[in-house]
């Protein structure tokens, strides 16, 4: 057996649950559930744009999964299978026990099929197609939102940039900060089951990656529609709610990105229903504006407009 294929057989190798030909062969065979249709998204993470090359290896295997199936959450799709090709610099075993550690954990917890994927020699570059199961005509499109619907997010958006800045020296984090940005970084939660208990609820919905201006832009210009944030009404944690004044911290809330988190659009009516289900899933879900007539997206602080030089995380600015 060849060292590439030793490597899949040692360390990308294992039992599916709901698929009917996995790993080993030239393709993978799947059979989609009556009365669903297919949900297929891709993300890549390349070393030095999306990660530090030196992060920790596990914490990595479990966010290249993680952020695939946050995708499939922002559509109200259950993630089922996912393929992996990745670039490798080298064949360093144990860095390669460590990523499949993490990235199984995380296929593991949303129970999610490794299914294939393909391995070479290059710079240091992860790739991920994730596929999930919807029922037809359910899924949740950023397109659907409508005049006077109500723009909620779960979760705390912010951490996951204060985190970055701390890395790269910008800023000086410590104690409870220090942890919950960095956790939020390397190890995102996908709000997977809030997904799902949105059909029916929410009428757009997108994953918050590139920051909340730039993701919810999307949503608003799919939909035609405007809306103006309130920064006091977005939540985030205590240092950098006790902050908004700062320059740097109004773009670590509103453009940093990284936060996985959903961003989406409801009509007032199901205002009760949000609340309840925050409760039941226990995941924070805060209403921080509403749509209106006039397009483009706009953000205040005490009723001054706020002016960043980049709305959120651009591959190619």
């Amino acid at each position: 057996m060849t060292p590439e294929f030793n490597l899949i057989k040692n360390h990308f190798t294992r039992p599916t649950r709901h698929t009917n030909l996995g790993v080993g062969d030239d393709a993978a065979l799947i059979s989609i559930s009556n009365g669903m249709e297919l949900a297929i998204s891709a993300d890549m993470l390349v070393a030095g744009t999306h990660f530090f090359a030196d992060c920790d290896a596990q914490q990595l295997g479990w966010k290249s999964l993680a952020v695939n199936i946050s995708d499939m959450a922002a559509m109200g799709a259950n993630a089922k299978w996912a393929t992996l090709a990745i670039a490798l610099p080298e064949v360093n075993e144990p860095w390669l026990a460590e990523f499949s550690r993490g990235f199984f954990a995380c296929a593991d917890a949303f129970n999610v099929d490794l299914i294939g994927g393909d391995t070479t020699r290059g710079p240091l570059t992860i790739s991920v197609q994730i596929m999930g199961e919807v029922p037809i005509g359910q899924a949740i499109k950023r397109s659907g939102a409508q005049l006077g619907d109500d723009i909620w997010v779960s979760g705390k958006l912010g951490s996951a940039a204060l985190g970055l800045a701390h890395l790269q020296g910008k800023i000086e984090l410590e104690n409870d900060a220090l942890r919950a940005s960095i956790h939020a970084l390397h190890s995102p939660a996908p709000r997977a089951t809030l997904g799902l208990a949105l059909r029916g609820i929410a009428t757009s919905c997108i994953d918050i990656s590139d920051g909340l201006l730039a993701d919810l832009g999307h949503v608003l210009k799919a939909s035609n529609l405007g809306a103006t944030l309130d920064l006091e009404k977005i939540p985030c944690i205590d240092l950098l709610k006790n902050s908004l004044e700062n320059p740097q911290f109004q773009a670590f809330i509103l453009a940093g990105g990284d936060d996985y988190e959903l961003c989406f659009t409801a009509p007032t009516s199901k205002r009760e229903t949000i609340n309840l289900l925050s409760k039941q899933l226990n995941i924070p879900i805060t209403c921080i504006a509403s749509t209106r007539m006039d397009t483009g997206l706009q953000a205040c602080y005490k009723n001054n407009k706020i002016t960043l030089l980049k709305p959120g995380f651009d591959h190619f600015a």
